[in-house]
């Protein structure tokens, strides 16, 4: 792993495809886009796997892994926690440390992995002994954290800032957790009650934690439990996601199979949807609990064909999409986007809702969105929790991604659908699906970078 300065960085990695490419020209495909896609890795899954495999006692194999910015990263900093990993292809073996890292001080960088910054603090506090200092990108440094630091200081933890209070860089002097009772919110983000619930059994006594609201999308804390089932830890707690309460236990080391990312699955559907073609996603299907693949009963509701399976899915796409409704995206928010780059070829408006915690992900997403569709010509009204986007024939137009993944995949497949987008900054695809421009290439898109 290489060195990084975490003054400037913005988050790319070594694994991160796209290097020195300043621009990706996506072409309008001129036919339906028909195929087959094995989606990559989960970014999700990968981290909680990594970061629960680092913390485990015993070796654990993961298959499926994502090769991405934000799994490099993570990688990354078990490494330099002394874990031993070895990476060959989609497969890592993990020697876990059940959080007695063998190196007692180190200097982390996690580029702009959210999920890393808000799953790591908890298992760094939680060792005997330690100083880590743990830096971002410019991007994360941005993002909200506090809440969880909060959560984590009433367990007992150490944890000092540089800069804002609750953000990065950050300081944790380990000296374990103590237990005990937490009240925390999760609205802004279900990732502070994972990276509460992920630390709270390494705990010296019990923890109880109360969400006093609700949580943004449900679903991801399922799939922390999941994962922390699957290392041998198990969480009491009601059937809404309200109450938890972990018992002190220690994460074991073992198989863990990923699967692959439902968000990313998203943007190959809607090149389906958008050009009249047809896509089968060999890797992925109804078994999944991410939300996102929820996305294809959207799609059904604008006019798409949907067969469903429990290992993949197809999707076949009307002579024209249907519009003229709402949608509540909160549940699968990270398909926002991909909705919102549908909407202009529906044959009426669309209103997207319920999402205003998108403006605080890695840009000010519904804003972003907004000032794009202006951009291509498309009629379009912001709202502080979504927006409406009227039908309309996109003109081609150069776009800034704001160094996010989301916005890039979007953008593509409306250009893919219209009259084609010239993209500043693709690499930053690289987060989560470092071949994507590559894949739709394949698949027919004309797609030119330089």
């Amino acid at each position: 792993m290489s060195e990084t300065s975490d003054n400037d960085a913005d988050g790319r990695s070594p694994w991160a495809g796209l290097q020195g490419i300043a621009f990706a020209e996506v072409r309008p495909a001129g036919h339906p886009i028909s195929g087959t896609v094995t989606v990559p890795g989960s970014k999700s899954f990968t981290n909680r796997a990594l970061i629960l495999a680092g913390a485990a006692e015993g070796v654990s194999t993961l298959t499926g892994l994502l090769r991405s910015d934000d799994s490099y990263w993570c990688i990354d900093a078990l490494k330099r926690l002394g874990v031993g990993v070895e990476v060959e292809g989609t497969t890592a073996r993990i020697d876990g440390s059940g959080t007695r890292w063998p190196a007692k001080s180190a200097d982390l960088f996690i580029g702009s992995a959210g999920t890393i910054g808000r799953f790591l603090p908890g298992v760094l506090a939680a060792a005997p002994e330690g100083r880590y200092r743990v830096a971002a990108s410019r991007q994360l440094m941005r993002r909200p954290v506090s809440p969880l630091i909060d959560a984590l200081a009433t367990l007992g933890a150490e944890i000092s800032h540089e800069g804002e209070p609750g953000g990065f860089p950050m300081t944790v002097s380990a000296r374990g957790l103590k237990g005990g009772k937490l009240v925390m919110s999760g609205k802004v983000s279900s990732q502070f009650i994972s990276g509460a619930l992920i630390a709270a059994p390494l705990a010296k006594a019990p923890v109880e934690l109360e969400v006093a609201d609700h949580i943004v999308q449900s679903d991801y804390v399922r799939m922390t439990l999941d994962a922390m089932e699957a290392f041998g830890v198990e969480v009491a707690h009601d059937e809404a996601l309200t109450r938890f309460q972990a018992k002190p236990q220690r994460y074991r080391g073992g198989g863990f199979a990923i699967e692959a990312d439902a968000s990313t699955t998203t943007y190959f559907l809607a090149l389906a949807a958008a050009t009249r073609g047809r896509i089968v996603i060999d890797n992925i299907g109804t078994a999944t609990r991410q939300p996102d693949l929820r996305l294809i009963d959207v799609l059904e509701r604008m006019g798409c064909k949907v067969e469903r399976e429990v290992g993949r899915v197809t999707v076949v796409g009307p002579e024209r999409l249907k519009g003229g409704f709402s949608v509540d995206m909160k549940p699968m928010s990270d398909a926002t986007l991909t909705l919102a780059a549908l909407a202009p070829f529906a044959d009426a408006p669309i209103a997207i809702e319920g999402v205003a915690h998108i403006r605080k992900h890695e840009s000010d997403r519904i804003a972003v969105m907004a000032k794009a569709l202006a951009d291509l010509g498309i009629g379009v009204d912001e709202r502080p929790d979504g927006l409406v986007v009227r039908p309309g024939a996109p003109r081609f137009a150069e776009l800034e991604t704001h160094d996010d993944h989301r916005v890039a995949m979007s953008l593509a497949v409306l250009a893919a659908a219209g009259e084609g987008v010239r993209l500043v900054d693709p690499g930053c695809v690289s987060k989560t699906c470092p071949v994507f421009f590559e894949e739709i290439g394949k698949l027919g898109v004309p797609v030119e970078l330089f």
